[in-house]
């Protein structure tokens, strides 16, 4: 068969668009890859047509090659028609490197033992350097384009594949200082060096030459896999995020290891380089560019964040919010060491002002909201995780971002997210002729309630009004003066509109019980209020099945008895039903057995008769627990055919290892501060009596050596169990957590398995006193502690508040076995040692009533924000 004509591939084109799965399924479909392989090399169809055939292998590579060995056979093809172009300007090209590497990338084919991948390989890197490939490849016109796509599908594969170009880091930097395509050649080079760094560090290893060495693997042999074989595939996402930079913090910056003085040198010259070459890039490359060189040196020892200063002084007023994006992903990275109070209080009045310009669309005024609410500050107070306003963000600052009836919902709820935060902080003091936040967010309420109530009105509104209300009771939980006159107003809304009823339920179901108790109340009472015919019938009788309990049981059967004789159609019988079995649930009896007995008689529809004898019988013959089983889902599980199946299944279940609900509970005690590592103590209850208990404890990445196991031979509930000691061996000073497998058996004789909620080991767990010094020599042994630390290291100060007991109180509670010198009640010296090889030296002095300026030293950057914050952590809990 001969190659189709532009026509019959127009027509094919369109027919696998409307429905590639049912085009594949039909008899078409089976030669589609084969047919666009083929026909690239046809000298019958335009270069026009063969672009729309390449464009559709880009679009739908996982249906055009569904295996390995498809996508295999396709890039072998497309290299193959790359190869045979002639030494002429072509729109092919481009397309063809692109569809070949999607092919790879797409198939799962990429790798060394695939003949297309040891081909594309090294001409990708050839394209990219700019090299003389010979035989006219690339005419002159193409050379900077093809260079540029050459950058776009290596990265691509780096991305597939991390550590794939590890080698040749030396390559692409020598690159970049010359003529050629600087943002795709950018990208790379900082997506190949954060990999490396990401790989390296987790095997303990250096960069060794690899920023210098400039040899490329194009001079044939085997490309190097040795990089992708150290990791396992699975990085962190490229996009800038600061909530994914307190994720990601544990894979990269504590496993970071300290470079040699030249590696470091080198390192920190690539990262200049690229910086410097930032501001020609677009907003968004140099928003992910930031974002990956951010990422790749947090924490890093000998790379300080002061490298990214001279970008900061510059994006600082930038209008761009891809820009702004990433200044606020390094602000969350590095925190106080990047950014001063004063570079915090302009970023935090920029994105107020420009969350109230009158002309933002939607998204972009929706996005600077999204940053305030999300703001990471340096110093933030209240536990880690509570979402609290910035404190620089008064009511004064915000007065413009108050959130109005007539604002877009989405905006609206934003605004209002930040109002309740505001509101969260407010200590009910009235500024003058201003009103306070709560009054303001009472107002709103109101309002939205007003609108909900409409006759007539759209859906919209009331939707509005109970997200409104949710966002209330979930940012001010603990705040009844909030809370009541929210229950009281949602009760009026219900008297005024009871349609609503479906709303409120699903209210309830989302609500906690300080909120959720005091409403049921509320609204039972309205709809009990409401004797004999009711429009709304339907809708009382559907809140009244969610809002029934065990209280106010005579208003209710009242209120069933008179809305009983109105119950004419299905639906109506069917929601008194409802009801009825809501208050079997609720132990009620008394008058239901009376109600039951009527509704049996009398109601004209055979089914609700039925259901109202049933519940009958069932209330007079069950107890109460017996009753919730009986009105529950059935437990049992189905009945067997045959007893030599169920025999069987006994067999295999007491031979295999069953996974089952944890039987045993884990505490950590306080740790040992003796011995040459720092040691958990846990201590073990159990729920029932096991036996042969091994607990195993896993972290992931390379934070900590693997732990080993520990075993109990039997625990039993209610005797007291002796602690257990799981020695830690941190290869670098880090929190971790700690994921927990208990194997054990039970008494029936049964092995099970489960998984433990997992444990935390704090920053405070590691802390290592250094050997006592001879008597005299404490302050001589402590200075020279102290002038160790830098070069390298790194120095910081901070204020920590004092609790009623002082210094002293505050020292001998958490810090006396650190104690090198001690001049109480002014003046501590405090050595603390970090395993592997840190340390963390505390200057306390001066203190005064209410605080204790602390300075700081230590030998590796990754502890300075990690001190802060336990510092931080003692000044809370006081």
């Amino acid at each position: 068969m001969g190659p189709l004509s532009r026509d019959a591939w127009a027509q094919r084109l369109g027919a696998f668009r409307a429905s590639p799965s049912a085009f594949m399924a039909g008899p078409e479909g089976e030669d589609l890859g084969r047919n666009l392989l083929g026909d690239l090399r046809s000298e019958k169809l335009s270069e026009q047509t063969k672009v729309s055939l390449l464009a559709l292998s880009l679009e739908y590579p996982a249906q055009l090659w569904p295996d390995v060995s498809a996508a295999e056979v396709a890039a072998t093809s497309l290299l193959d028609t790359l190869v045979l172009l002639p030494p002429r300007p072509s729109a092919l090209r481009r397309p063809l490197l692109l569809a070949a590497t999607t092919a790879l990338a797409a198939g799962g084919a990429l790798g060394p033992t695939s003949g297309a991948s040891c081909r594309l390989l090294p001409l990708l890197l050839g394209l990219a350097s700019g090299s003389d490939l010979g035989r006219g490849f690339v005419p002159a016109s193409e050379q900077r384009p093809l260079q540029a796509t050459a950058c776009e599908c290596l990265r691509e594969l780096e991305s597939c594949k991390p550590g794939l170009l590890g080698g040749s880091l030396g390559l692409l930097r020598g690159l970049l200082g010359q003529e050629g395509p600087v943002q795709p050649l950018s990208l790379l080079l900082a997506l190949v060096l954060r990999n490396t760094l990401v790989l390296q560090s987790r095997v303990g290893a250096g960069l060794g030459g690899l920023l210098t060495d400039k040899v490329s693997p194009t001079g044939g042999g085997p490309w190097d896999w040795t990089l992708v074989e150290k990791g396992d595939g699975r990085l962190q996402p490229q996009a800038p995020s600061w909530p994914a930079a307190e994720e990601g913090e544990g894979e990269l910056s504590l496993t970071a290891r300290e470079h040699s003085p030249e590696e470091a040198r080198e390192l920190r010259a690539a990262v200049i380089q690229l910086l410097d070459t930032s501001y020609l890039l677009t907003p968004v490359a140099q928003a992910q560019l930031l974002w990956l060189l951010g990422w790749a040196l947090r924490g890093l020892q000998g790379q300080p964040p002061a490298l990214f200063k001279p970008q900061l002084v510059r994006l600082l007023g930038t209008a761009q919010m891809t820009l702004l994006h990433s200044v606020l992903a390094l602000k969350a990275a590095f925190g106080e060491a990047l950014f001063t109070a004063q570079d915090e209080a302009l970023l935090l009045r920029r994105l107020t002002l420009a969350a109230q310009h009158p002309a933002l669309p939607l998204p972009t005024h929706l996005f600077y909201l999204h940053c305030l609410l999300s703001f990471p500050e340096n110093w933030p107070l209240g536990p880690e995780g509570e979402e609290a306003a910035p404190l620089l963000l008064g009511p004064q600052l915000c007065r413009g971002l108050l959130p109005s009836l007539l604002h877009d919902p989405m905006a609206l709820l934003a605004r209002l997210h930040l109002l309740c935060l505001l509101c969260a902080e407010d200590e009910e003091e009235e500024n003058g002729q201003l009103p306070s936040p709560r009054h303001y967010l009472e107002e709103l309420l109101a309002g939205l309630r007003q609108q909900a109530a409409l006759d007539e009105g759209p859906r919209a509104l009331a939707t509005v009004c109970f997200q409104a209300s949710y966002l209330v009771t979930c940012c001010l939980a603990g705040q009844p003066i909030v809370l009541t006159p929210l229950i009281h107003g949602l009760a009026q809304l219900y008297r005024v509109r009871p349609m609503l009823a479906s709303h409120f339920v699903d209210f309830l179901d989302q609500v906690d019980s300080e909120l959720r108790e005091p409403l049921k109340v509320v609204l039972r009472q309205e709809v009990v209020s409401r004797l004999g015919r009711d429009e709304a019938l339907c809708w009382h009788l559907k809140m009244l099945a969610k809002v029934a309990d065990g209280d106010a049981q005579s208003a209710t059967l009242n209120f069933l008895q008179a809305a009983a004789a109105h119950c004419t159609n299905w639906d109506l019988q069917q929601g008194l039903l409802r009801v009825c079995r809501a208050l079997l649930r609720a132990g009620v009896r008394g008058g239901l057995l009376d109600l039951l007995q009527v509704l049996a008689r009398q109601l004209e529809d055979p089914d609700g008769r039925d259901h109202a004898r049933l519940y009958y019988i069932l209330l007079a013959h069950l107890a109460g627990p017996k009753l919730g089983v009986a009105l529950g889902p059935s437990l049992a599980p189905p009945a067997l055919a045959s007893s030599l199946v169920a025999e069987n299944q006994g067999f295999v279940a007491a031979l295999m290892v069953q996974e089952a609900p944890a039987l045993v509970r884990l505490s950590v005690g306080s740790h040992g501060v003796k011995g040459p590592l720092p040691v958990l103590k846990l201590q073990p209850e159990a729920l029932e009596p096991i036996y042969s208990l091994e607990l195993r404890f896993h972290v992931e990445g390379q934070l900590y050596a693997p732990l080993e196991a520990v075993h109990v031979p039997c625990l039993c509930p209610g005797r007291p169990a002796r602690p257990l000691l799981l020695p830690l061996q941190p290869r670098c000073p880090a929190p971790a957590r700690l994921d927990v497998h208990a194997l054990y058996t039970t008494s029936t004789g049964l092995t099970c398995h489960a998984h433990l909620p997992p444990l935390f080991v704090n920053f405070a767990d590691l802390f290592l006193p250094f050997p006592q010094p001879p008597g005299g020599a404490g302050l001589g042994f402590f200075e020279e502690l102290w002038d160790s630390c830098l070069p390298e290291g790194a120095e910081s100060r901070v204020w920590c508040s004092l609790g009623p007991q002082g210094l002293e109180g505050l020292v001998s509670r958490h810090l006396e076995p650190f104690v090198v010198v001690a001049q109480p009640p002014t003046s501590y010296y405090v050595a603390i040692h970090l395993p592997p090889n840190s340390k963390l030296l505390l200057r306390l002095e001066a203190a005064l009533a209410d605080g204790v300026p602390v300075a700081l030293r230590t030998d590796d950057w990754a502890v300075l924000p990690l001190a802060g914050d336990y510092l931080r952590g003692l000044a809370a809990a006081l």
